[in-house]
């Protein structure tokens, strides 16, 4: 029983403990992670080629530039592999289309990849908030089985009851914890692949030259 409360005790502490530390660099207080919060990219810190034409914006209209879009962009695909089908690509492209084609896959890329990771970040946002709340339900419900260890006169259904059941949303809460660290990699997972993707960009067009 006694490990059981301290169990909850420990975790229910845990993520306002942390908060507080991780937050201090960011400006916003729902901010769990110990990367920093930066919502959205901008286009100059992966693309440092020439400026990408107005028409590069409509890349989303082409059926066969948006699959190859999300293909890329899956990180189920191998970088090495998505690297090798963007060369492939160009190699299929007439040396006319080529620039055009590839500057707009560049919008394309950004354009998705960032929208992307804006909704992890948001999803992240949420996630932490969640837990925050359950962190209060924690504490709640030890300091009530507390509570009912002081009277005494308590049955011993009840309490193994409450305490089974606390002992799982204590589990819940540690395990959603770790994947907690995993998530918040994925941002800076998604401007990796986006700057190897754009230089794999850069690369093929200094080489048709």
């Amino acid at each position: 029983m006694q490990s059981v409360l301290l169990a909850a005790a420990a975790a229910a502490a845990c993520l306002a403990a942390a908060m507080p530390a991780k937050a201090a660099s960011n400006t916003d207080p729902d901010w769990p992670c110990i990367q920093r919060k930066v919502p959205e990219l901008s286009l100059g810190q992966f693309w440092t080629g020439e400026e990408l034409p107005e028409s590069a914006r409509g890349w989303s209209s082409d059926g066969d530039m948006t699959a190859l879009v999300r293909e890329l962009s899956a990180r189920r695909l191998p970088l090495e592999d998505a690297q090798r089908e963007i060369r492939d690509y160009a190699a299929d492209i007439s040396p006319d289309q080529l620039h055009d084609r590839m500057l707009t896959l560049v919008q394309g890329l950004f354009d998705h990849m960032n929208m992307e990771r804006s909704q992890i970040i948001s999803g992240i946002g949420r996630y932490a908030r969640k837990q925050v709340e359950l962190a209060t339900a924690l504490r709640k419900e030890s300091a009530e089985l507390d509570a009912l260890h002081a009277k005494g006169d308590v049955e011993e259904a009840q309490l193994t009851r409450i305490t089974d059941h606390l002992a799982f949303q204590t589990r819940i809460f540690e395990e959603r914890v770790q994947s907690l660290t995993f998530v918040c990699e994925v941002p800076t997972l998604i401007e990796q692949r986006l700057y190897q993707l754009t230089k794999t960009i850069s690369e093929v067009l200094a080489q048709k030259e």
